[in-house]
């Protein structure tokens, strides 16, 4: 989802020159695969796109598999492009890397400073660890490897496995498949009282963008010792108050009950985007039209295997 929306992002600025491997053709975990890749490409630049992601329950059930190979994926491709002599990088981490308590709306100094979400800690100690390798290599030896934070992200291109998606493209084929059965019903995890931001993909592709395009040091200036800045809308909604918006985006028309036997997770989630803005840079897609186009190209673009399991 995010690497695509990234291609997107970049052609319309008619960089064309661009380097990528499909999964089936290059496995990120494989340090020597990883090494020949980047020695025979020779890219400018490194976006790292690529991570494990999962919801709660994905989370929950693999903690191991979210650690260690989010791990090999982000230092293979760091430690190989500073090998290769790589000099610019971005890496993209998750609003994961923050206390579960951390103080609302959270700024990029609250990093570290309390103790993580259980559901999702294997993922946000990956991500601390990317964006700390990435600002170490930069302080030792002067490249410029940049990170970006962003909120939760969904758009074109999500994942909408039933047991393994995220929040918005889980509950939009909830409900779609409660729509196309004739249900009256959709049961939702938890009590919905806990509040998320969330950001279409295409601004999270051209926030990207934008700090690419930032003067090293106005960047620095914003970004502090640890050399990232958050991404996100500056603005969050309850469960509640998402699940509607999506019945609504889907035609469901009936009842939602909340399962409080399920966990919440982090009570709420609101990313300080004040850095960011002082690069001059703010979203432009709200969300409830954010879920119209996301619910669009599911739709129209989904495989028809995913379709047809789903009906």
């Amino acid at each position: 989802m995010v690497g695509s929306a990234i291609v997107r992002r970049l052609r319309k600025n008619n960089h064309e020159n661009l380097v990528f491997a499909e999964r089936k053709d290059l496995d990120l975990r494989e340090q020597d695969s990883v090494r020949e890749f980047l020695s025979a490409t020779k890219p400018d630049l490194v976006i790292i796109a690529a991570a494990k992601v999962g919801g709660i329950l994905a989370n929950r059930d693999a903690p191991g598999d979210f650690i260690l190979e989010n791990l090999l994926i982000q230092t293979n491709l760091i430690a190989e492009s500073f090998r290769a002599g790589i000099e610019r990088l971005l890496f993209l981490g998750s609003s994961c890397i923050y206390p579960k308590f951390a103080k609302q709306p959270i700024s990029e100094d609250e990093l570290l400073t309390g103790m993580l979400e259980p559901t999702n800690e294997s993922y946000a100690v990956a991500k601390i660890a990317g964006l700390k390798l990435c600002a170490a290599l930069s302080q030792q030896y002067g490249v410029d490897y940049r990170s970006v934070m962003p909120t939760n992200l969904y758009g074109p291109g999500d994942n909408f496995d039933a047991e393994k998606s995220h929040v918005i493209p889980g509950l939009i084929r909830r409900f779609h498949d409660a729509v196309q059965q004739g249900d009256d019903n959709v049961v939702v995890w938890g009590s919905g009282n806990p509040r998320r931001e969330f950001l279409y993909v295409d601004d999270m592709a051209d926030a990207s963008f934008h700090v690419l395009q930032t003067e090293k040091d106005s960047f620095d200036s914003a970004a502090g010792i640890n050399r990232f800045v958050n991404v996100g809308s500056g603005v969050d909604h309850s469960i509640r108050e998402l699940a509607d918006l999506i019945a609504k985006t889907t035609g469901f028309d009936g009842k939602i009950t909340w399962d409080t036997s399920k966990p919440d997770g982090t009570p709420r989630k609101l990313l300080d985007v004040s850095r960011l803005e002082s690069l001059e840079w703010s979203h432009s897609t709200g969300l409830e039209e954010g879920l119209s186009r996301t619910y669009s190209w599911y739709t129209q673009e989904m495989p028809t295997s995913v379709q047809a399991n789903s009906n």
